[in-house]
């Protein structure tokens, strides 16, 4: 594996109906969930990942902390960021951000775990 501090990725994302807290079940208002902004940040993180991690292995969510602090309309063109922080052992800590191009509309961390991917099946199936 060769993932250090300061590997990034960019991803962006274009608000569809689809993504909103009505159609995600986490409100009633039909503007960019929460929900969604944790999924693309995970996004970022795995894409910040791509071609680095050895064959058989993979990360997973652990944690995440986000502050979704602006409402984004549907069709509102968002970047998320994600950078690696820190690595402590098989835990990847990334900042990850999502932006608007005005503005910060999320922002926060999110910690995977790096595990083999077989294994991590196999205790999920039991």
């Amino acid at each position: 594996m060769s993932v250090d501090a300061g590997l990034a990725a960019r991803i962006e994302r274009r608000v569809t109906d689809l993504d909103t807290a009505t159609a995600m079940g986490s409100g009633d208002v039909e503007v960019l969930s929460t929900p969604r902004v944790l999924a693309w940040a995970e996004a970022a993180c795995v894409e910040a990942l791509a071609g680095r991690l050895e064959p058989g292995q993979t990360t997973v969510g652990m944690r995440m902390q986000i502050d979704h602090v602006q409402p984004s309309p549907v069709g509102a063109a968002i970047t998320i960021t994600a950078e690696v922080e820190r690595v402590e052992g098989r835990r990847l800590t990334f900042a990850v951000e999502a932006t608007d191009g005005r503005s910060t509309i999320a922002a926060g961390r999110v910690v995977r775990v790096l595990v083999d991917r077989d294994r991590f099946l196999e205790r999920a199936t039991g």
